[in-house]
């Protein structure tokens, strides 16, 4: 899940579709409260909220940065959110786990062929194979989709990353 930007019935519905696919781990990839100077206020923005139901679920958590986080949002939470990216084995694959403003498709960090870099930061869902063999997976946002896209989420049931409509 990306860019949740505070709003917690759409982090609840997004929870809700998750837990009926029976997940793991939740990897959050960065915007968890503040929704930023060029979003605007979302309804129901609630991020004492967010973190709170967040919190709840803190063993099953990996978390990175958004560029939208700071200092004052880890102070929120009970599990670690300020790594610029971490890196997630599951199944066969190799996850490079990131927002976005950092690392993309455009600026790739330094990644073996048939890795998966997972970031959110567009609020666009996408899932792509570059020519270099780096698959790019972006759940979408679950709050604040963009460029005609719904509220969604990503899944990886251990074979294959699909995209959830919230």
């Amino acid at each position: 899940m990306s860019d949740i930007h505070g709003v917690p019935s759409a982090l609840e519905a997004a929870l809700k579709s998750a837990d009926a696919l029976g997940f793991d781990r939740l990897v959050l990839l960065g915007d968890l409260l503040y929704h930023g100077p060029r979003n605007g206020v979302p309804s129901f923005y609630d991020p004492v909220k967010v973190a709170a139901m967040l919190n709840g679920r803190k063993d099953r958590i990996v978390a990175v940065r958004g560029n939208c986080d700071a200092e004052v949002d880890q102070m929120m939470f009970e599990f670690p959110m300020m790594a610029d990216y971490a890196v997630l084995e599951a199944g066969r694959e190799t996850f490079f786990l990131t927002h976005g403003h950092l690392w993309n498709e455009y600026r790739l960090p330094p990644l073996g062929m048939g890795t998966v870099l997972a970031h959110g930061h567009t609020h666009i869902p996408e899932l792509k194979r570059l020519e270099c063999g780096i698959s790019i997976f972006n759940p979408g946002s679950v709050s604040l989709p963009k460029g005609g896209s719904a509220r969604s989420f990503g899944y990886f049931d251990g074979e294959s990353l699909s995209h959830y409509t919230i």
